[in-house]
């Protein structure tokens, strides 16, 4: 009750409701790709670090080929700098420039979108100038400079709930967007911290942050992970993805976030949460037609 509470408390007046009573979101233009308000499920999907440009063109071939197969239309993400890690010896990626360049490469050659996570005020205006959608990660989704600074970039946002927010929190954090000018704004529910190195996923706080009027997503990887669980790196429960990303989209999420490697466990970055990619292509009719069924009927 307590929930149901918090949640009418701070449900944004934008939100008009349809005759099924859920919230209508506002549609956000991703590129091509076009997010909200009762539009098909959309993906953002891949690796979780660039490792090089070979690797990302050849992912983004496999990943444009198994969405347009399933008809979800999509959006390519890798990040260039993986600023949050456990240790020090940890990959990160190969940095904003040389990232940016092969993110720039993967949309001129496959005509898809591209996400990347962005981590300090300065790198915004740069990285703008690639991204279709610029993302702030869960750790940094209260750093005010940053969130101003991404509303100020022309391009649409995505914010990662912070595993230590409460879903209505993230209100203060979107009228932080808006009130710079930013209506372009998603959020994506990624796990709360339960305990130590553990994440759940309460999926109550996808309908809290949708009755804001933005599109919600859901990151079906990431919500498995195993924070610092392996000492010197995160863990993971990989088993849980698909089955979490179908509850999801029943529950009625605009967009599903996954990371996908071919071969998770030689990734550089987050292989023990990551789906294998070839396991994509079946996950993805999956989540479509489950989608198909909640759409309403004329």
């Amino acid at each position: 009750m307590g929930l149901a509470r918090s949640a009418s408390s701070t449900t944004s007046p934008v939100a008009d409701r349809g005759s099924d009573g859920v919230p209508a979101t506002r549609v956000v233009a991703v590129g091509p790709v076009r997010v909200g308000g009762g539009l098909p499920l959309a993906l953002l999907a891949g690796p979780c670090a660039i490792e090089s440009e070979t690797h990302a063109l050849r992912t983004a071939e496999t990943l444009v080929a198994a969405a347009g197969d399933a008809g979800v239309p999509f959006v390519y993400k890798s990040s260039y700098d993986k600023a949050n890690r456990s240790s020090a010896r940890s990959y990160r990626g190969p940095g904003l420039r040389e990232g940016l360049r092969i993110l720039r490469r993967v949309r001129e050659t496959f005509g898809c979108p591209v996400l990347s996570d962005v981590h300090a005020p300065e790198e915004v205006p740069v990285a703008a100038e690639v991204l279709d959608l610029v993302q702030i990660p869960a750790f940094l989704c209260r750093q005010t400079d940053l969130v101003v600074a991404c509303a100020r970039s022309g391009r649409p946002v995505n914010v990662k709930k912070g595993q230590f927010l409460a879903p209505w929190d993230m209100q203060n954090v979107v009228e932080k967007l808006r009130g710079e000018g930013c209506q372009d704004v998603l959020l994506t529910e990624r796990g709360a911290t339960f305990g130590y190195n553990n994440l759940v996923v309460d999926f109550r706080s996808l309908g809290v942050m949708r009755g804001l009027g933005v599109p919600v997503v859901f990151d079906a990887t990431h919500s498995v992970q195993l924070p610092g669980g392996e000492g010197n790196r995160s863990g993971g429960e990989r088993q849980y993805v698909e089955p979490l990303a179908r509850a999801a989209v029943a529950f009625g999420v605009d967009a599903v976030f996954m990371e996908v490697h071919e071969d998770p466990d030689r990734a550089p970055s987050d292989g023990p949460t990551m789906l294998p990619l070839a396991r994509l292509p079946r996950l993805l009719r999956e989540l479509r037609a489950i989608g198909s069924a909640l759409a309403p009927t004329t």
